[in-house]
């Protein structure tokens, strides 16, 4: 599983003109899910999101994670992760889950982090989203699990 992770200062998420997912401070997480992936990835992805500490300590230090400071998480689906341009310039999709194995993981993903975290929004899988955030930092971290990851 691949997600970006960025610390937000707000982030929301529009579908035809209605605000269907927002936080204030807090993790916009964008979430792609790959062929071959598996519940227990996206349980080892949770966890390290969970845990990662990049929000800021008396200090100014990063230290502190998205639990720690009681952030929000904004989970968006965003297949394009898995984007393979080595080919040429027109990018291929086919890392990417298909869409009903994709939703399932994505949807198993914002089950999980509901009963692990008190603030989940989301995105609509498979819709035309406008993503808008305040990237507060900016911090912007990549992250990857790979089946075999002990991460």
């Amino acid at each position: 599983m691949i997600s970006v992770i960025q610390r937000v200062s707000q982030a929301r998420v529009v579908v035809g003109g209605e605000v269907i997912g927002q936080i204030g401070a807090g993790l916009l997480l964008l979430l792609c899910a790959e062929r071959g992936d598996s519940d227990a990835q996206a349980d080892r992805l949770l966890a390290k999101i969970l845990k990662l500490r990049i929000f800021s300590d008396e200090a100014g230090k990063m230290n502190r994670s998205v639990q720690d400071v009681a952030g929000g998480l904004l989970v968006v689906s965003q297949f394009t992760l898995a984007a393979d341009v080595s080919g040429g310039n027109r990018p291929s999709f086919t890392g990417a889950a298909g869409p009903d194995e994709g939703r399932r993981l994505y949807d198993y993903f914002v089950a999980q982090a509901r009963l692990a975290h008190s603030q989940v929004e989301t995105g609509r899988f498979a819709a035309d989203m406008q993503v808008h955030l305040v990237n507060d930092g900016p911090v912007t971290i990549p992250l990857r699990i790979d089946p075999l990851s002990k991460q």
